[in-house]
């Protein structure tokens, strides 16, 4: 296979970080290099994903949910179709309310 080289310029650090999260992948950092510029060309876009930092409100509302697990303020259903036989009682209990 023909192949030429690719020299960029970037911090130590970065570089090291790279190498070091490609490895625990068990990958090469010129695979994951390749793969990247491979997705650039297919799809003329660069995707960069970033971690969601929770706002205030998401975070309030997180750990009310964790507090709830833990009070055992939980449903809990062994398939999909519980869940959904449980929706289903509760919209036909909210149409006709026991007095």
């Amino acid at each position: 296979m023909n192949t030429t080289s690719l020299h960029i310029k970037i911090e130590p650090a970065v570089k090291e970080r790279a190498q070091k999260t490609a490895d625990e992948l068990g990958l090469s950092l010129s695979s994951v290099v390749k793969v990247l510029l491979k997705q650039f060309i297919r799809t003329k876009q660069l995707s960069v994903s970033l971690r969601e930092i929770p706002n205030a409100r998401l975070r309030k509302e997180l750990q009310q949910a964790e507090e709830d697990i833990k009070a055992g303020r939980v449903i809990s259903f062994a398939s999909g179709k519980d869940a959904l036989d449980y929706l289903d009682r509760e919209i036909e209990n909210e149409k006709h309310p026991a007095h």
